[in-house]
């Protein structure tokens, strides 16, 4: 018994605390406090009570051993955290996890993914070398009895390294302002060169993220991916395709780029695809991760942030490309660029891009109307000439419906692409035309649109038109307004030539140019 002797020498007796009691009290208190603990599970939803636990679950339920994955990768406190966050951002499975290969590029490089996925996440607040030098479920780490013993130095390393990164953001926006600077002065100097060459392109990989950031923000907004959904045409041709013909996709790795919403990557699973890559910059891409993990598919489809020219793939190569990268005129927005890069970086040899083949038409339109309401409405403005505005609304290329019945000439082709052999340099190109003309009657305006066309291996193909006589989409029509009508007869031909170039300064925009009936004139499609 132990006696207790305050200053006045008076002994008083303490109650007695056997060291039974002691283990007693201590035992629940680290119980409580593990129970208090929440750890979820990497790769599924499941909730478990300790980091051991989870750790353990993910060995036995999943087959990943993270600290066999820590060593195949020889990962450092910063690589670790960073592949939490990736597997907890992206729903990367464990299988994807345990086949990437030693040396290979990892998909969690990005600094973003020093960000905590999940706030105040258990899994990264172990001490690393505690992580790879203990057996799971034994050692220090199998029961922390509160969560100040879970906290390490990990987190504070993580933390530090934030703060650096943040000290740092300065220096390098005056580096990226100084580069941007050159950038300038070299597209200047291509400006000033003759543009008729294929040669220097103001390609879209090139583009600084800050300069594309109002194309990929149009596209986070709702309401874009409402309206192609919704097209019909589109999304019923790309599921067809898939659909009708499982053998194409039965066991494939496909790669999704521009996924959006995830339609045609959930098309691409439910196919037969084994694993389906989404790659997309906007922030649908969140929504699209929920999409994904409502319709029970996140086993097959994996989704990643970001430009398809700077993302780490967690595969070497693909075997299939699809991406519903079309834009009006079919090359507007230059989307195609970046499909053609992911198909240089990822495609297998023998594999394929859908849509596979693309033409772009042109048709001669007679809308007399239309002509008077757009163009000599400028002549007589509530009694003022304005004809000076004329100049400047000809050359705005005009998205609309047509109606079927102002086509007053079979169409042309002037140009097919061939997804999976095209060069980047022949997205800008001159073709000579020829429309036979059906109606007699003034010539107001020239009409562009295009096919598309799944082919290649398909046992039944499949294919869509934007031609203003079928089902309307989306795309609508790209009309060419004539300041000057030409009166043209049936049976004659109405010869021209078109050059369809990228605008240096913008390359997602267009320039159309018409050299047509002894008058050229350049059109903008932006």
């Amino acid at each position: 018994m132990a006696e207790y002797t305050d200053n006045d020498g008076a002994g008083d007796e303490v109650p007695n605390h056997s060291d039974s009691d002691d283990d007693e009290q201590w035992q629940w208190t680290e119980e409580n406090s593990e129970q208090s603990l929440q750890v979820t599970c990497l790769f599924c939803d499941r909730v478990l009570h300790s980091v051991p636990d989870t750790l353990q679950h993910c060995s036995d339920d999943h087959r990943v051993n993270l600290s066999e994955v820590v060593k195949k990768h020889q990962l450092d406190d910063y690589g670790y955290i960073k592949m939490i966050n990736f597997i907890r951002s992206t729903s990367f499975s464990g299988e994807l996890l345990s086949g990437l290969s030693e040396g290979a590029g990892l998909p969690w490089v990005s600094d973003n993914f020093l960000k905590p996925a999940l706030q105040d996440d258990p899994l990264l607040q172990i001490d690393l070398e505690e992580l790879c030098g203990e057996a799971l479920g034994s050692g220090p780490m199998a029961g922390p009895s509160s969560r100040d013993q879970v906290t390490g130095p990990l987190l504070q390393r993580a933390r530090a390294a934030e703060e650096r990164a943040l000290q740092s953001e300065e220096a390098l926006a005056r580096a990226m302002d100084d580069l941007h600077k050159l950038k300038l002065l070299a597209q200047g100097l291509v400006l000033n060169t003759d543009t008729s060459r294929a040669g220097g392109l103001g390609a879209v990989a090139e583009l600084r993220e800050d300069e594309d950031e109002a194309y990929f923000s149009s596209y986070g907004h709702y309401a874009i991916h409402e309206e192609m959904l919704k097209d019909k045409v589109r999304t019923e041709s790309y599921r067809d395709f898939m659909y009708s013909n499982p053998e194409v996709f039965k066991d494939k790795v496909v790669l999704d780029v521009g996924c959006g919403t995830a339609i045609l990557s959930m098309f691409a699973a439910r196919a037969g695809a084994k694993l389906v890559i989404g790659v997309d910059q906007s922030e649908i891409i969140y929504q699209a991760m929920d999409i994904v993990r409502s319709n029970q598919l996140e086993d097959r489809v994996t989704l990643i942030k970001g430009r398809i020219e700077e993302v780490k793939l967690p595969v070497e190569k693909v075997d299939i490309i699809i991406s519903e990268w079309m834009g009006y005129f079919l090359l507007f927005e230059s989307m195609l660029d970046s499909v053609l890069c992911a198909r240089d970086l990822y495609l297998a040899e023998g594999g394929s891009v859908y849509p596979d083949v693309c033409n772009i038409s042109l048709a001669a339109v007679g809308d007399t109307e239309k002509h008077q309401g757009r163009i000599a409405f400028w002549d007589d403005v509530y009694g003022f000439k304005m004809a000076c505005m004329k100049k400047a609304v000809v050359p705005e290329a005009v998205v609309e419906y047509l109606k079927p019945d102002t086509i007053i000439s079979e169409p042309a082709v002037i140009q097919t692409i061939d997804c999976n052999t095209v060069c980047l340099s022949e997205l800008e190109f001159a073709s000579d035309f020829c429309l036979k003309i059906t109606h007699s009657m003034d010539c107001t305006a020239i009409v562009g649109y295009f096919d598309i066309f799944f082919d290649k291996g398909c046992g039944n193909k499949v294919m869509f038109s934007t031609s203003p006589q079928v089902t309307k989409t989306h795309w609508k029509q790209t009309v060419f307004l004539l300041e000057s009508p030409i009166p043209v007869q049936a049976g004659e031909e109405l010869r021209g030539k078109v050059t369809v170039r990228k605008n240096r300064k913008d390359p997602r925009s267009l320039f159309v140019t018409f050299d047509l009936h002894n008058t050229k004139r350049t059109y903008s499609l932006q």
